[in-house]
């Protein structure tokens, strides 16, 4: 039996065992049951509500326990005695990445600094932290409007044009290529390792689709071992360079460390990104008063976009796991418990934010949002995407101010990942 074969055995397996124990669960209102099964089109916020409803703190039948509250979503965040999960959709993909001989790509999630707990996260995501210090992003200013004014100028005169593929995907990808010092020929290969890799960050659907996986991890491994590679033997100014001189100067970091957070730093600068990116322009596009505002104001960009990661964020939830024994809003944990936090349900909390279904521009304190997080894995270039999605709205409406939607809006798959795949519009 070839291994891809088995590998498609195994996926089947445990797709059709997780159908069997999630549908019955989902009919009979268990809430992380209905945020799994829940459609492509389907509206996950009622879905939070209903989670909320059961309490700070419900236990599923799938086994994990699941919470809505933003107080104890931020609480388990920053506790350490709860550490990273990666576990998407409960299935191992690990096993499934594996080849003939026992080996699998690196994966940029799964083996980068962010499914670390302390001390190795702290001192991997030390190297890269200086690239998105304030002050760095200051200086990234005028490329992140150079760019964005590059690509709206290329749909100048069109009737219709693409919202996502023509400028919501473009930005990110160009921006962390520029900062990786990475030629515009390679642009398109990232994209597209990027869309194939980001819509199966909850999960693999199909043995297709573990295929496409597996091939974009080959690909992007080889990719990035040339590059390392090559600028090992010449050291420039660019990320990459950076990251080399700071893991070089210890002994306690593999070179798959290396690789697997320039795999990360591309993913994460591409996919979340892009969808923050989507997700204001929609948000906008659907709420005239909004728009008028940010038309009216450019500065107020800004708060559009902190609005936005509150109302309607890119990441929907995050899993943590208790690393000892604990107890959480009354519930008695052992070591090893699965806590779901519904990031995007703990964003709409009345009790933290008023009226919270409201897309309000003047809400005070929608910078209290989880959308990147909170403690120790609080999103590294959570400075970069604010400021490309800020400055690509303000640059978007002052170029076209009576932009609209001109058809369907089809949305990802993804129940984690919330964005859109297509965003068709037209400048009048």
């Amino acid at each position: 039996m070839t291994t891809s074969f088995a590998q498609s055995l195994r996926l089947r397996a445990m797709l059709l065992g997780f159908k069997a124990v999630t549908k019955p669960l989902a009919w009979r209102g268990d809430p992380m049951a209905r945020i799994l099964t829940a459609g492509r089109d389907t509206d996950p916020y009622p879905f939070y509500e209903h989670a909320r409803s059961l309490g700070d703190l419900s236990r599923s039948g799938l086994g994990m326990y699941v919470s809505a509250s933003h107080r104890v979503s931020d609480s388990v965040l920053r506790d350490p005695r709860f550490g990273v999960d990666t576990r998407a959709s409960l299935m191992d993909m690990k096993k499934l990445l594996l080849d003939t001989w026992g080996k699998r790509p690196i994966h940029p999630v799964d083996d980068s600094f962010i499914a670390l707990d302390p001390p190795r996260h702290t001192r991997l995501r030390r190297t890269v932290a200086p690239w998105f210090t304030p002050r760095a992003l200051r200086d990234l200013t005028p490329l992140v409007e150079k760019v964005v004014g590059e690509f709206l100028d290329e749909v100048e005169g069109r009737d219709q044009w693409e919202l996502m593929d023509d400028f919501a995907s473009r930005i990110p990808i160009r921006i962390i290529c520029e900062m990786f010092g990475i030629p515009e020929i390679d642009y398109a290969r990232f994209i597209r390792w990027g869309t194939v890799l980001g819509a199966t960050l909850d999960g693999i659907r199909s043995a297709a689709e573990l295929a496409r996986v597996r091939a974009a991890l080959v690909d992007l491994e080889a990719f990035f071992v040339d590059l390392v590679d090559g600028r090992r033997r010449n050291l420039g100014d660019d990320l990459v360079s950076s990251v080399i001189r700071a893991q070089s100067d210890s002994d306690e970091f593999l070179r798959e460390d290396l690789l697997a957070t320039c795999e990360l730093l591309m993913m994460a600068g591409y996919e979340t990104t892009l969808n923050l990116i989507g997700n204001a322009g929609l948000a906008l596009l659907t709420h005239p008063g909004a728009r008028e505002r940010v038309i009216t104001s450019p500065e107020s960009a800004e708060n559009a976009v902190e609005e936005v990661l509150r109302w309607d964020s890119s990441v929907q939830y995050t899993v943590r796991a208790t690393t000892e024994p604990l107890t959480l809003e009354g519930v008695d944990l052992p070591t090893g418990s699965l806590v779901v936090l519904l990031l995007a349900g703990a964003n709409r909390d009345p009790d933290v934010f008023p009226h919270p279904d409201v897309l309000d521009l003047d809400r005070p304190n929608s910078r209290d949002h989880l959308s990147f997080s909170s403690g120790i894995h609080y999103c590294v270039g959570a400075g970069l995407a604010r400021l490309e999605a800020a400055v690509g709205m303000r640059m978007l409406f002052q170029r076209y101010p009576d932009l609209r939607i001109s058809g369907p809006v089809v949305r990802r798959r993804s129940r984690n990942i919330r964005g859109a795949l297509s965003i068709p519009v037209s400048p009048r």
